[in-house]
């Protein structure tokens, strides 16, 4: 029986820390959270100072049984999730759970951090234990309190106004705003033209060319030229400037006039190495030179930080990658100035270690920078053990650590000012610039994107040019451009961009954007960011109802008073106070005062030819739709989806006319069993085909079109074979029918039920549903409730403006959980919200 227990997040974790700890140690894995929030309203109760209820994650009770069993036998237990506030809750929440259960007794519970998973560390974390850190447990606990207290009232909110399965985010809703408008930017994006003028000239044998920088004496802007009626004025001018008029001048045969070396500048130029990887700029850096998704990326480096079998047992082979420190531990430093002195060679490294500034804003715990945890393993040494995105990813973090402590990169630079003409001061100057390489230093290992301009000009070896010195203009260039939008977000700038704002943590910027996308707020196009119609809605609704909650600044400020909090500088009740009675009362006002066809933003595109009425885009419950005329109208409204691809931002009014026009010729013929057409057409919920018309005596079928199938290729027989499938579901649907009382009872979702389309009532589950009568169908229906009925009985803790009196007990920073109050009074119900194995909310 091993005396003391060890609790890790992961197995692999785990596996590789029972091997360094011996037989007195039992090392068993959580997996991930073992608790979260009831997902529910009153999860966390305002009234209450915010006490938290918690309840046991369903797939991970076997795993918590387990480490109860342990526990029982163990002398001595140690906790030992990650290093950061997460892993901190992790810990707070399986001691909770342990102490709820009265198992630890007079066990000691130790806290155990180390930031790589390597023997020495392992076992100097085992030696050098402290108590939990209530800052950091109240720090998260905060956090997780304003995303579901965010997420609970906005994310119905939605449902409400919008439609169903949309979701808000404290951080997730700033994000969308960032790439929603950045497209208004290149939308609203104009054009506009202008030149640049070269001289082609050369010395000796070595052609050149040179930009003009300065015209009639003043310096050359991106837009002095705009058109091309002013570049050749300007080259004409040009030309009679640079006409060898003076003693001295060389032949002009074959040429355009001469130039003459008016000024050169030599310099030296240092390039200093980037800092080691943080978790944003690994995300960066594997997204440009890998094609790494910010999640893959943190998949990959999970598992190197977790552990690799490289043939002598496993070792984990990164330090920990959430973090956004730069500093790096000073024996790692002693060793990479070893490998780098051994391969290559003591004169590529510095006096000292280089030392590094954390730039990002708000900054949390100090931890290391990713790094390897031994730069003595190569990538090339681990190459036969780790598969092909594992090695490139360490490969990555290998070069970029050893090259941030080698000497800088030297250049020697040139710039040489051209004047036209024989003479240097003839107010017409062209400049041409060059470098040559002189001491690669960390560029021997390491090329970051920097690295790109810097070849660049060294590709560009100017001849040896003395001052005064002529050379022969052998040509004029000159080239027409147009400015260009700002680009999309890519994954890579996505995130640098989050972090320059402060928004979200290193923990959180995979998740940020794998939300975006499954909630089909964005989509990507040539690896970039483009809003989707519904994420355009979604974030105009936000932006004009809840502005103060997705702006930048804002988000930022709130990150920045968590840190504080995980710093144990402030308390975290009266932080979550302060959000919470605006927030509260502005959901209220929102959803009582803004009615859906505000928040649709329809768009009148003109008017139907012959009828009049208008043409609009709009959000429906389904997606985008055309619409033709109003609900006010004698005539029903027309209805047509927009084709994948259209936006609603970009549609023309002949396009939706032409979508219009499909929703009214689509007779394919008739049902050999009635006799009545059959059609095929679009409406405001998707294509669909119609046996009869709303005329007929008889009422008319619809069955959908089926997921992929499109509406110019439906054929007669297809259309019955839909209308077939359709008449037998509603076969199998219908139990019972007593038509003359208006009552049904049908199988549904969740059983069978029976209804008068005002009420539904299950069928209990000892009665034969087929076997009812109708007296017995009307008493269910009379003691059932009215349809909303049960959503109206309760309203949740998260949409009621908190109204405590100063002596309330607040919530402790153990977040003990509290009772809920007996009798609530509300007006609807709120949205759920799951659970991840790792807490990234957001």
């Amino acid at each position: 029986m091993s005396k003391n227990l060890v609790i890790v997040e992961s197995p692999a974790k785990a596996r590789t820390i029972e091997k360094y700890l011996g037989r007195d140690f039992e090392v068993l894995a959580s997996y991930g959270h073992v608790r979260d929030l009831v997902p529910k309203d009153g999860a966390v109760d305002p009234e209450r100072g915010f006490a938290m209820k918690y309840r046991l994650i369903e797939r991970n009770e076997r795993h918590v049984e387990k480490i109860a069993r342990a526990v029982r036998k163990a002398d001595a237990v140690y906790l030992a999730t990650d290093p950061d506030r997460e892993g901190e809750a992790i810990s707070w929440h399986i001691y909770e759970v342990l102490k709820e259960r009265k198992l630890l007794d007079s066990k000691p519970v130790n806290r155990v951090v180390f930031h790589e998973i390597t023997k020495r560390a392992i076992q100097e974390a085992i030696k050098r234990p402290r108590p939990l850190s209530a800052a950091l447990v109240n720090a998260q606990q905060a956090r997780r309190a304003l995303d579901y207290l965010v997420g609970f009232n906005l994310s119905p909110l939605l449902w409400k106004k919008v439609r169903r399965g949309l979701s808000a985010g404290r951080v997730q809703s700033p994000a969308l705003r960032l790439i929603v408008e950045r497209e208004d930017e290149i939308n609203a994006f104009q054009a506009r033209e202008y030149w640049t003028i070269e001289a082609i000239t050369g010395h000796e044998s070595q052609e050149f060319s040179a930009r003009l920088s300065v015209f009639d004496g003043k310096k050359v802007e991106q837009f002095t030229f705009t058109d091309e009626a002013s570049v050749r004025a300007a080259e004409r001018v040009i030309a009679d400037t640079a006409a060898p008029t003076a003693k001295g001048a060389p032949p002009t045969a074959g040429t355009r006039g001469v130039l003459t070396c008016a000024k050169v500048d030599k310099k030296q130029r240092r390039r200093n190495p980037d800092a080691p990887f943080i978790t944003s700029t690994l995300q960066q850096e594997a997204s440009r030179k890998l094609g790494f998704s910010a999640q893959k990326t943190m998949s990959v480096a999970q598992r190197l930080y977790e552990g690799i079998d490289t043939g002598e047992g496993t070792i984990g082979l990164i330090t920990y990658m959430r973090t956004d420190s730069v500093t790096l531990a000073a024996d790692a430093l002693a060793e990479l100035r070893q490998v780098i002195a051994g391969r290559y060679g003591a004169e590529s490294l510095p006096d000292s270690p280089r030392q590094y500034k954390t730039k990002a804003r708000n900054a949390q715990e100090a931890h290391e920078a990713i790094r390897p945890t031994s730069a003595s393993r190569t990538p090339g040494s681990l190459r036969r053990y780790l598969d092909k995105d594992q090695h490139n990813l360490y490969e990555l973090i290998w070069k970029r650590t050893v090259a941030c402590q080698m000497i800088p990169a030297l250049f020697n630079t040139v710039g040489l000012d051209l004047a036209a003409g024989p003479s240097p001061s003839s107010g017409l100057v062209f400049r041409a610039t060059g470098s040559v390489l002189v001491n690669p230093g960390f560029l021997a290992v390491y090329r970051g994107d920097r690295a790109k301009a810097i070849e660049e000009d060294r590709d560009r070896i100017l001849p040896p040019i003395e001052e005064g010195e002529h050379l022969i203009l052998k040509d004029i260039a000159s080239e027409q451009h147009f400015t260009e939008p700002p680009p999309r977000y890519s994954e890579a700038t996505l995130v640098k961009v989050l972090e320059e704002f402060g928004i979200g943590r290193p923990s959180t910027y995979a998740s940020i954007i794998s939300t975006l996308r499954n909630r089909e707020y964005v989509e990507m196009a040539a690896k970039r960011f483009e809003p989707t119609d519904v994420g355009r809605l979604v974030n105009r609704f936000l932006t004009e109802f809840f502005s103060q909650y997705v702006d930048y600044e804002f988000t930022a400020k709130m990150e920045n008073s968590l840190d504080e909090i995980s710093r144990g500088e402030t308390d975290w009740i009266p932080l979550l106070d302060e959000f919470w009675r605006p927030f509260s009362a502005l959901v209220e006002r929102t959803e009582s005062s803004v009615t859906r066809e505000q928040v649709s933003q329809a768009r009148i595109l003109g008017e139907q030819p012959g009828s009049g009425r208008p043409v609009s885009v709009r959000m429906g419950r389904y997606g985008p739709f055309v619409q033709v005329g109003t609900r006010d109208d004698a005539e029903k409204p027309l209805f047509a989806s927009l084709r994948p691809g259209q936006k609603m931002d970009r549609i023309t009014f002949d396009e939706a006319l032409e979508l219009i026009g499909q929703t009214q010729a689509g007779v394919l013929g008739e049902d050999p069993r009635t006799g009545r057409p059959v059609s095929v057409r679009v409406g405001r919920y998707g294509p669909f085909v119609q046996v009869g018309t709303r005329d007929d005596a008889e009422k008319p079928l619809f069955a959908s079109l089926r997921p992929g199938q499109k509406i110019d290729e439906i054929t007669l027989d297809g259309a019955l074979e839909l209308i077939e499938e359709k008449r037998i579901a509603d076969a199998n649907r219908l139990i019972q029918d007593f038509d003359e009382a208006g009552i049904q009872v049908l199988n549904g979702r969740y059983g069978p039920y029976v209804t008068d389309k005002k009420k539904n009532a299950k069928v209990p589950s000892e009665r034969d549903p087929a076997q009812l009568s109708l007296e017995e169908c009307r008493a269910l229906l009379a003691a059932a409730p009215a349809r909303g009925a049960r959503a109206a009985r309760k309203k949740p803790a998260a949409t009621k403006t908190t109204k405590r009196s100063a002596g309330k007990k607040a919530a402790q920073p153990t977040g003990t959980t509290a009772k809920r109050p007996a009798k609530r009074k509300s007006k609807k119900k709120r949205g759920q919200r799951g659970s991840a194995t790792r807490d990234t909310s957001v």
